[in-house]
């Protein structure tokens, strides 16, 4: 099992990538890695925080997808009707853009530092635009 060191803002978390139900997601991931972006709040969706990756193609379909992410998962949204992105969700999330209902492939689960997505979240709803740096661990 792969894990990973996800620095968010000023928090550090541990995850852990879900190769066996997502592994096509995961596999294209790891060659990402180590990948720095910026993570926002969502603007339909919830209780997330996501990284637009516009008309980005992964190559990839769907695989373990969800519309309704967990708090402490990542899905990865390959593309089609809206934008391809990753969102984390920090609670309540039902999985949405402007087209409507979306679902994303659950690739990656925070196993530790989960005491602080709340706090991640309301940060970047509040304070704006966080960094975001997932590593292998």
């Amino acid at each position: 099992m792969t894990t990973l060191h996800i620095k968010a803002g000023p928090f550090d978390f541990e995850a852990v990538m879900e190769e066996a139900d997502a592994p096509k997601t995961c596999a294209k991931f790891k060659t990402l890695l180590p990948y720095k972006e910026r993570i926002i709040h969502v603007r339909w969706s919830g209780e997330g925080c996501w990284i637009p990756l516009g008309d980005l193609d992964l190559g990839l379909g769907y695989e373990n997808h969800t519309s309704h992410p967990a708090p402490g998962q990542f899905i990865l949204y390959p593309g089609g009707i809206s934008e391809t992105e990753i969102l984390l969700a920090y609670g309540g999330v039902s999985f949405a853009s402007k087209v409507g209902q979306l679902a994303g492939n659950h690739f990656l689960t925070i196993t530790k530092g989960r005491e602080n997505l709340e706090a991640l979240g309301k940060m970047t709803l509040w304070q704006g635009a966080q960094d975001i740096v997932f590593s292998l661990k």
